[in-house]
């Protein structure tokens, strides 16, 4: 397997270029240019897409820079009608030239951008692109999740990502070619919705024919016609009348069935663009106090991912360790992971899909609150949602986490109104999702209360949850951190109960005291190991709880207390954190 594999995995064409590699680079700290066509000292070489803070950037500099400069050169390799450039991500705002003709500007570190540079392209010349990238690392009214503002990391923060970080990639287009795709499940009628959008040159001769196919096995084959740009259609499927039967064709972690599509864009009788895709029929919904899987209530069993590694910060140093990530999580026996305060890499939910692992989409949240900071948000969080809309893995949306970026929501009715506000958007963008309003407490609009609790004492945590009057013993009384679990207002309405951050035991014999931090500590791999099954055991036990997500998959710098080193190499037998996480014997 190659390094970069495509990196839009739900809308394949056969040709594209990456431009990864090696480009030229600076530091602007004195910001002396404005444009390409300055003397810009290009006095550094970066390894793109790893972010100059990382190891295999071949920069390695974790010091505070605002400005850098990219610059490479590059051959089409295929000559088109039209050229899309794309990037996956930038943080944290982008200008882009293509021969010194300004293509693009982006604002948000998290989400993807793109531009038609073909008036900016050279007739057969090598073509110059050159990018800004501006990301102060003192501004905490941005979504930045856990870079951390100081120099060094601390507590439960970690290195900056600064500039490039995703791959970057030309696109080969016909005049006419398919723009946006777009699949939702539809369970209860055994129905696949497809929305199709065309882009450039558009008139009223423009039709799709959409294949989707199991196994190699025809299910749907239909033209239709687009009014506009857009082609909007329910696909129905042969419903065999018997649930299990029916099952052959569900999705879900412990049978990953997806369905593979074919999109034809016809101009009259011509076929003018393709584009393979895939997707998948399974529903998410909630039922009382419990979470819904496919129609049926199903327990989860999440670990928290911050999606980092030592050499590569937020990029995956390759494909196959993406791929490792979601093999491990399920080694472990969990079901799930909880992306913390990381939109992550579309090919990590490529194969969350493909290997069948739920992900719970969040948010970086901003740490200051105002205008400026909501604004940001608000268009960041909508190109999430846009972006990862059709990974059939991808099952709840949280917004805001521990009240981060919104601190006084018992006092202050404007960080109430952002957390409702963010909840009613994400349930307009999106309604076939749960939706978190604010996750660990404080709770106001939210379909999930997910609960933050650290206690390391298992009779206390199960004593806590093992209530009979869970209004007055529960949610009337202050909880970890001095937080009330539900805001005045919105008493607890029966809506499931999520564990959604507990654990956290910290445990590294590599370590020099005092350089590690966790919620709690083990001396050594037996000691670890017993905690954690007792933790586990009493989680699960808890019928109280719809799941449960433990902190965390791996050590993340300072922060060891993870199932996993850093390496991703386990601190205790796989078979035996897997077995304590599904509370069976080994």
């Amino acid at each position: 397997m190659s390094q970069f594999e495509y990196p839009r995995p739900q809308l394949q064409r056969d040709a594209w270029q990456c431009l990864n590699g090696t480009w030229d680079f600076t530091f602007d700290d004195a910001r002396r240019y404005r444009h390409p066509g300055d003397d810009i000292a290009w006095d550094k070489r970066i390894e793109v897409p790893y972010a100059p803070e990382t190891q295999l950037s071949g920069i390695g500099d974790t010091g505070f820079h605002t400005i850098c400069w990219y610059r490479c050169e590059f051959t089409l390799e295929t000559r088109s009608a039209r050229t899309m450039l794309h990037f996956g991500a930038v943080d944290y705002r982008a200008s882009v030239w293509v021969n010194g003709v300004l293509v693009a500007e982006h604002e948000g570190g998290h989400t993807p951008f793109r531009a038609d540079i073909t008036a900016a392209l050279n007739e057969g010349q090598r073509q110059t692109l050159v990018v800004r990238a501006e990301d102060d690392p003192s501004d905490l009214a941005k979504p930045r999740g856990k870079q951390d503002w100081q120099l060094e990391p601390h507590s439960i923060w970690y290195p900056r990502t600064t500039g490039i970080w995703q791959t970057v990639w030309l696109e080969p287009l016909p005049a006419t070619y398919i723009a946006s795709l777009r699949w939702t499940p539809m369970f209860d009628n055994f129905e696949i919705g497809c929305e199709v959008l065309a882009g450039g040159d558009i008139d009223q001769q423009l039709s799709v024919q959409v294949r989707l196919l199991h196994n190699g096995v025809l299910l749907a084959a239909d033209r239709y016609l687009l009014v506009g740009q857009e082609a909007n259609r329910k696909i129905v499927l042969s419903d065999p009348g018997i649930d299990d039967s029916r099952n052959d064709l569900l999705w879900s972690p412990e049978r990953p069935t997806l369905l593979d599509a074919e999109l034809t864009l016809y101009h009259g009788d011509e076929v003018v663009d393709r584009v393979c895709s895939y997707t998948a029929l399974r529903s998410v919904a909630i039922n009382r106090d419990r979470f819904m899987l496919n129609g049926r209530p199903y327990h989860l069993r999440l670990v928290l991912d911050q999606g980092y590694w030592p050499e590569s910060l937020m990029t995956a140093p390759s494909d196959e360790a993406l791929r490792r990530d979601v093999e491990l999580a399920k080694a472990m026996g969990f079901n799930g992971v909880r992306k913390h305060q990381k939109v992550e890499d579309p090919r990590y939910l490529y194969w969350a899909d493909r290997l069948g692992l739920l992900v719970w989409g969040e948010m970086p949240s901003a740490y200051a609150f105002g205008a400026r900071s909501m604004t940001r948000l608000v268009k960041e969080w909508t190109e999430v949602i846009e972006r990862d809309y059709s990974h059939p893995c991808v099952i709840v949306w949280v917004p805001f986490n521990e009240s981060w970026g919104v601190p006084n929501l018992t006092s202050t009715q404007a960080h109430r109104n952002a957390v409702e506000a963010l909840y009613h958007l994400t349930r307009m963008l999106d309604g076939t999702r749960p939706v978190i309003g604010n996750d660990g407490w404080e709770a106001s609009a939210t379909d999930i209360l997910g609960i933050h609790d650290y206690d390391g004492d298992p009779e206390k945590l199960g004593a806590r949850y093992a209530v009979n009057d869970p209004v007055r013993q529960l949610f009337d009384q202050r909880r970890p951190g001095g937080r009330i679990l539900t805001l005045d207002g919105f008493p607890h309405r029966g809506q499931p109960i999520v564990l959604t951050e507990f654990g956290g035991i910290a445990y590294d014999p590599n370590a020099p005291e005092g350089h590690t931090w966790g919620y709690s500590r083990a001396g050594d791999a037996a000691t670890y190991l017993e905690r954690y099954r007792a933790l586990l055991h009493v989680v699960n036990e808890t019928v109280m709880f719809s799941g449960f997500c433990y902190t965390q998959f791996a050590d993340t710098f300072q922060e060891t207390n993870g199932l996993l080193n850093a390496d991703r190499s386990p601190k205790v037998p796989l078979e035996q954190i897997s077995a304590a996480t599904r509370n069976v014997p080994v």
